[in-house]
């Protein structure tokens, strides 16, 4: 990869142990810091210690779903510039449209592939590119 995402902190918020390790695995290996979250409630509790430069949110998840996490990052003043992005199994119209209408910065369809993931992050997130 020609991007260099050390020292970026990067949040996972869903509720799939599965899709989390996927992820986390994924991000460890271009050198971010991965702090993951089982559901919004959890990832509202760590978002203010972590400080994450992107967020990674599910959409179906119990408790707090990922229009409502999103909706409450970006009615913070602290962090509505935090680049959000939904993560949903379905590839709906109206899924991406209500996750716009919350403020989320992009949508990807799970499953995701490593390179729509670091996509992603080079999109919202000024990142080094590595020899330029």
């Amino acid at each position: 990869m020609d991007v260099n995402l050390e020292h970026l902190k990067v949040m996972v918020i869903d509720d799939s142990k599965t899709i989390r390790r996927t992820a986390e695995t994924l991000l460890k290996k271009v050198g971010c810091t991965v702090v993951t979250a089982t559901d919004g409630f959890d990832a509202l509790a760590k978002i203010a210690d972590t400080r994450p430069d992107i967020i990674f949110v599910d959409i179906m998840m119990p408790r707090l779903d990922g229009y409502q996490t999103c909706a409450l990052i970006k009615n913070n003043s602290e962090f509505k510039s935090t680049p959000v992005i939904m993560l949903s199994s379905k590839d709906g119209l109206f899924d991406k449209a209500k996750g716009r209408i919350v403020g989320s910065d992009q949508y990807l369809t799970k499953p995701f592939s490593k390179g729509e993931l670091l996509g992603a992050i080079e999109a919202h997130v000024k990142v080094a590119k590595v020899g330029q």
